[in-house]
């Protein structure tokens, strides 16, 4: 079975350098539903479909598959609105990758870092520019994020 063990962080204000060149990404979800999310994304020229589990802790389960292009466009406007439009950033960190998503549009402000891990008890360190995790905090998902925009949370302050 495909799993992601995965733990996801805020950014330090003022500590993210947009200095390396990063991969644009669309997404949008099909299906928001906490127990199966539907995803499509489209990186450049190539376009997948994700689907994943609920979480129990940090690991669920993940299948992803490549889908025609055209395909994905064809979903795209049937997913639900706003679309995730944001740039994607690999970092190695003392042997791991970690991705720094960089949102924009209606998530613009929101800076987050993942770092997808072998077990949940795998230990690693931070990078200094990483802060606050955020990882049960399901505000922060891609899926929730489509639904309720970070610009539209309360008391937001821009990072």
């Amino acid at each position: 079975m495909a799993t992601e063990i995965e733990r996801k962080y805020l950014i330090k204000p003022g500590q993210w350098l947009l200095a390396m060149e990063g991969r644009r990404m669309t997404q949008g979800y099909l299906s928001r539903d906490p127990d199966r999310t539907v995803r499509v994304r489209v990186v450049g020229q190539e376009a997948f479909m994700t689907v994943k589990s609920r979480r129990t802790g940090i690991t669920r389960t993940e299948i992803e598959f490549p889908i025609e292009l055209e395909h994905a466009q064809d979903l795209l406007p049937l997913c639900h609105q706003p679309l995730i439009d944001k740039t994607r950033h690999e970092v190695m960190h003392e042997g791991l990758l970690w991705e720094v998503d960089v949102f924009h549009g209606a998530n613009d402000g929101l800076i987050v870092a993942e770092i997808e891990l072998p077990a949940e008890d795998t230990v690693f360190a931070l990078p200094d520019w990483v802060g606050e995790e955020v990882s049960h905090d399901l505000r922060y998902t891609n899926s929730h994020l489509s639904a309720v925009p970070y610009r539209e949370w309360q008391g937001v302050e821009s990072l």
